[in-house]
């Protein structure tokens, strides 16, 4: 049809109306090219735009539009829940009851009508809805549709793990079943990433063409990232006026607006979520490796002398929870002694208190023997200063039998030592003691400390922990669990500032390891002095043998300081 005689026939001129009616501002222009992506864009179609842009909102006025333009349309909404699949259905309903220019698509006497599954009136009967929702999880099997909008399927809680986003991969294929094997057939995708190794990023290779609305105008790094996949509005505008760069792209979303979302979710957090930006500039960008700890079963009071590290397919642990990247997994010890096993040799408990309301105060439990150090326990408790999280540490020092506690001082100048050690007296009378003030960048620090440590393979993780620190945090919001959580804050940490949004736990661990690595650092030098020394008399005995024609017994050597 002709625009003279159809005035629809632009999603674009819909879209306005339909703002219009819903008493909202005109749609921007990054809702504008999302109208015409999902008009004139490709049959299988992936929208990556910034949180808050309006993408659900958008297509449920497409599918509205669709349904106008061939009411004999099956669709399908698929979402990474029922619930929010239920509810973009439910918005589209609602639209076509209350938009003037819609109610005749109202469903009839006798056809489907709810919010999971409703019919248009001018549809022919069909065992397909014209509009059907479902969870990702759900049931997919057996259904037929001409268009699939798959909205915001990768969320926090089912791509947190490798596993888990390798579940959700294997579940999108059944959308190539579904669809109708027609010529205007679609697959759209709407989503921001939730994880470096996000599902969108493997989508082009079956097919499927990106699009991509990030939150700030990109620099020239990263649009080089982007590619073409970059709004074409936005190379336009860059193209134009260079000195864009890093700045707001939608109104709606001024530089106060972004300054907080990245104080919020963190660098890489804002990378994802607002940049839409998943690469991994280089292999150094996130030095700390899950393959480089040693996992295993760890005793409170006693471990093996000798163990060794290994990387060998027979190692690989797939039965604990893994929240690194996609290819790096956790490994058991190729070989533990059996007989030579020992006392620790010391034990630490690492504290880090918490700075702000919304941080925890994270705890470190660290043992020493042979020269390897072993993580016993570590978490966090929400709060710092509260009776409950106090008896808390002194509880976990207790159960651990830990010889000292080491707390970081560079937060309320030791108050929180003085705080502590009354409930300490009373739980569990320990050493309490405070580490040297830190200087320098604390994700530098961080980094430096157990970088050494991850390489040589000297940290021992008690296999149970992994399984807590992931459970420590499922009464968070899903966005929320994977950032307090240790493994996650261990493999996202980067020398960059405020790299990750929360650091309490990692931050504790680095201060166990630090205190155990300068330790043995002075008893490093303590040997090496010793040995000098050893040494020394030894030349001493040969010259004085030469000088008074016998060899002087060992303690008659008079050391004189140098």
């Amino acid at each position: 049809m002709s625009t003279k005689t159809d005035p629809f026939a632009d999603f674009k001129v819909f879209l306005f109306l339909i703002w219009k009616f819903l008493n909202l501002p005109s749609p921007t222009r990054s809702q504008y090219a999302l109208a015409e992506w999902l008009q004139g864009g490709p049959n299988k179609l992936v929208i990556m735009a910034f949180r808050g842009i309006g993408k659900s909102w958008v297509t449920a006025a497409y599918v509205c539009w669709l349904l106008l333009r061939n009411p004999q349309l099956k669709i399908m909404v698929v979402s990474a829940s029922k619930l929010r699949a239920d509810d973009f259905s439910t918005f589209t309903l609602r639209l076509i009851h209350e938009v003037p220019f819609l109610k005749h698509l109202i469903p009839n006497d006798g056809q489907r009508s709810s919010k999971i599954a409703f019919d248009v009136g001018p549809a022919r009967p069909d065992q397909s809805p014209s509009v059907k929702s479902v969870g990702i999880t759900g049931q997919l099997t057996g259904s037929r549709a001409d268009v699939i909008v798959a909205d915001d399927i990768e969320v926090a809680n089912n791509s947190a793990t490798q596993a888990m986003r390798d579940k959700l991969k294997e579940l999108t294929k059944e959308f190539s079943a579904i669809l109708k094997p027609l010529d205007t057939s679609k697959i759209i995708y709407l989503g921001t990433p939730q994880t470096e190794q996000s599902i969108y990023n493997e989508l082009p290779a079956r097919g499927y063409e990106i699009r991509t609305i990030p939150a700030r105008y990109p620099t020239d790094a990263q649009r080089a990232r982007y590619g073409e996949r970059l709004a074409s509005y936005l190379r336009t505008d860059l193209d134009a006026r260079p000195e864009l760069a890093t700045g707001p792209v939608c109104e709606r979303f001024t530089e106060i607006t972004l300054v907080d979302k990245m104080a919020e979710y963190g660098q890489a957090g804002f990378a994802l979520q607002f940049m839409l930006d998943t690469s991994l500039a280089d292999a150094d960008r996130y030095p700390l490796k899950l393959r480089d700890l040693i996992v295993m079963d760890v005793d409170r009071e006693r471990a093996p002398r000798e163990i060794a590290w290994g990387n060998d397919a027979g190692c690989i642990l797939n039965d604990v929870p893994n929240v690194g990247f996609d290819g790096d997994r956790y490994y058991r010890p190729i070989m533990v002694s059996k007989e030579n096993w020992g006392a620790y040799t010391g034990c630490v408990m690492a504290i880090d208190p918490s700075g702000r309301g919304g941080d925890e105060t994270g705890y470190a439990i660290v043992a020493i023997l042979a020269g390897r150090l072993f993580l016993l326990d570590a978490g966090g408790f929400r709060g710092g200063y509260e009776d409950t999280v106090l008896e808390a540490l002194a509880s976990k020092a207790k159960q651990y039998g830990v010889k000292e506690v080491i707390v970081e001082p560079n937060f309320g100048d030791g108050m929180f030592n003085r705080i502590l050690a009354p409930v300490m007296a009373r739980i569990y009378p320990c050493k309490i003691s405070e580490t040297e003030r830190s200087k320098g960048q604390k994700e530098q620090r961080i980094v430096d400390t157990l970088e050494p440590v991850l390489n040589g393979h000297r940290l021992v993780v008690d296999r149970s922990l992994i399984e807590r620190d992931f459970r420590s945090t499922e009464g968070l919001p899903p966005e929320h669990q994977n950032r307090f959580r240790l493994l996650y804050q261990l493999t996202r940490i980067t020398r960059d500032r405020g790299s990750i949004p929360k650091d309490d736990r990692i931050d504790a661990l680095a201060l166990a390891v630090h205190y155990w690595t300068s330790a043995m650092a002075r008893d490093t030098e303590k040997a090496a002095q010793q040995a000098r020394q050893e040494a020394l008399d030894a030349e001493l005995r040969i010259f004085l043998q030469h000088v008074i024609g016998g060899a002087p017994s060992p303690g008659s050597i008079i050391r004189r300081p140098f």
